[in-house]
């Protein structure tokens, strides 16, 4: 079974300006079927928004990129969901952004936030799955590959 990545605004932006590093490479695994990437609709929109502003010429090579990934793209989350996020977290929209990854039931989240999201200690403990960069998300995946029983 491919491991389920879901990737923030942050870490999908990354991905589409460098054409290397850890983002990326997952963008990479993806294409090549090894995992699959999930993304929100909410993501979607906020990485469409940024692109317009940040993107220039690129916006276009930039979105058939991400096409070429074969996203995921799960629904806005329930209310429950999303108020059971918020309060893990100081900022509405990032509650939006997580409780769609965990209503999705991802394996791993990937994002490049430290402060609403990677040092945010309550909000770690609590989630039922991984969090951390695109780094240790590509280390997580190694483990896995090299482990495949334990994990």
């Amino acid at each position: 079974m491919q491991p389920r990545i879901f990737l923030d605004t942050s870490a999908i932006f990354a991905a589409l300006w460098s054409p290397t590093g850890g983002e990326r490479e997952l963008l990479k695994l993806s294409e090549a079927n090894a995992i699959r990437i999930t993304v929100s609709s909410y993501v979607l929109s906020e990485i469409d928004s940024v692109l317009k502003r940040k993107g220039g010429n690129r916006r276009g090579e930039q979105i058939l990129l991400l096409d070429d990934t074969r996203l995921t793209i799960v629904p806005t989350p329930d209310a429950a969901t999303i108020e059971r996020c918020t309060a893990l977290l100081d900022y509405a929209n990032d509650a939006k952004v997580i409780a769609a990854a965990w209503q999705a039931e991802v394996d791993y989240f990937v994002t490049l936030d430290r402060q609403h999201f990677l040092e945010n200690t309550a909000l770690k403990s609590a989630l039922p799955f991984h969090m951390g960069t695109p780094g240790d998300c590509l280390a997580w995946l190694r483990m896995r590959l090299s482990t495949p029983e334990d994990h």
